[in-house]
């Protein structure tokens, strides 16, 4: 198989099963002389680890991360990056495949079970294996690799939608995100989404979500204008991401509906010198390339394929049949996908300024600088 490596200067490979010894990735392209432990990927794969709470799965993996490869003490007996490619592994411990037996033989629908097994002819059916979401903690620890590279940038995502209860803007906080089992930034939401899902998930069913996440600290200048454009490579990262469906750059579908006077981010000059944007309907990218605003990306994540509802199906022998996935299984993915989606932004903008400093230098080039404004 392949197709399992993304990224041009800041590369990762992400290797493993579900129902594995284990799975991981391999991080190369990481500058040297970056401070780097275990400490500070491991907050990051908390944060995404299952069974925190009655709205995720309650498959108890601990998610602990081991450096092997790619760290060394430098003269103050720091751990720093050398250079060299970075291995992590984090081993899987809470397996139940025998959850998985009386299915496998069947496709599950909504799942990649027949596409999978039409393609290469043979499917891991233990969680889904190689297709299983287990897989993107292994991207979640690149991503923490990923922050540490770019000075100043800040990534964070939110929940911003359960079903069809959405959050009310207006009440956005930030410091709320990681105080509620949904890293919802409205505090006045979790009632109404602890109540919705409690439902869906005593009916043994389950529904989909809306995740926003804004990447702060993005110079101007990162991303090319036709096939390296940033807001390209960041959609695709995260369609890259399971059942995700749709992704979204600033004001995205919702500018269909606006006028070119509503959409334009019309500028000023700064007290700095610098252009300012009076508005960010862009979300931070013009052209393919960065602004210098935040980067806003917004992804949908769809319902939970495995149900408890009968469905109708179809077994690999061609056999009409119907199916119940038994198991332990998030009633909402989108709610573990928060941080995915943080680590997926962090990984393509780390990987978009190494390829702008390998191309024009340090820092992006400033047209007012030359002129004096």
């Amino acid at each position: 198989m392949s197709y399992n490596t993304f990224g041009h200067m800041f590369r990762v490979t992400t290797f493993g099963e579900s129902h594995g010894a284990a799975i991981g990735c391999v991080v190369d392209g990481c500058p040297p002389r970056i401070p780097l432990t275990v400490a500070d990927i491991q907050p990051y794969l908390d944060k995404r680890r299952p069974g925190q709470s009655r709205f995720t799965t309650q498959r108890r993996e601990p998610d602990e991360v081991k450096i092997l490869s790619g760290t060394f003490p430098d003269e103050s007996g720091r751990e720093v990056t050398t250079g060299t490619p970075i291995a992590l592994v984090i081993e899987n411990v809470d397996q139940r495949s025998k959850d998985y037996s009386e299915i496998k033989d069947t496709y599950r629908p909504g799942h990649a079970d027949y596409t999978y097994d039409v393609k290469y002819g043979l499917r891991d059916y233990r969680g889904g294996g190689r297709q299983s979401a287990r897989e993107t903690a292994a991207r979640v620890a690149a991503g923490a690799i990923a922050r540490k590279i770019m000075p100043g940038l800040t990534v964070r995502g939110a929940l911003i939608q359960i079903g069809p209860h959405k959050i009310d803007r207006a009440r956005w906080d930030w410091h709320q995100v990681t105080g509620n089992p949904f890293f919802t930034p409205d505090a006045a939401s979790v009632a109404t989404f602890e109540a919705f899902l409690d439902g869906i998930r005593k009916s043994g069913s389950s529904v989909g979500a809306v995740i926003e996440v804004v990447a702060e600290g993005v110079p101007a200048g990162l991303g090319a204008p036709v096939y390296g454009k940033l807001d390209a490579e960041l959609a695709s990262a995260l369609m890259g991401v399971n059942a995700v469906k749709g992704v979204e750059i600033g004001d995205g579908f919702a500018t269909a509906a606006m006028t070119g006077e509503d959409n334009a981010d019309e500028m000023r000059m700064g007290n700095d010198g610098k252009p300012r944007f009076l508005s960010n309907h862009a979300g931070g990218i013009l052209g393919g390339i960065s602004t210098g605003q935040p980067v806003v990306v917004r992804f949908a994540v769809k319902p939970t394929s495995s149900i408890l509802s009968p469905r109708k199906t179809v077994d690999r022998y061609g056999a009409e049949t119907e199916i119940v996935t038994k198991g332990r299984h998030d009633p909402c993915v989108g709610i573990r996908a928060v941080p995915i989606g943080e680590a997926m932004v962090a990984c393509v903008i780390a990987d978009h300024y190494l390829r702008h400093r390998g191309q024009v230098g340090e820092g992006p080039a400033w047209p007012f600088a030359k002129s004096g404004g």
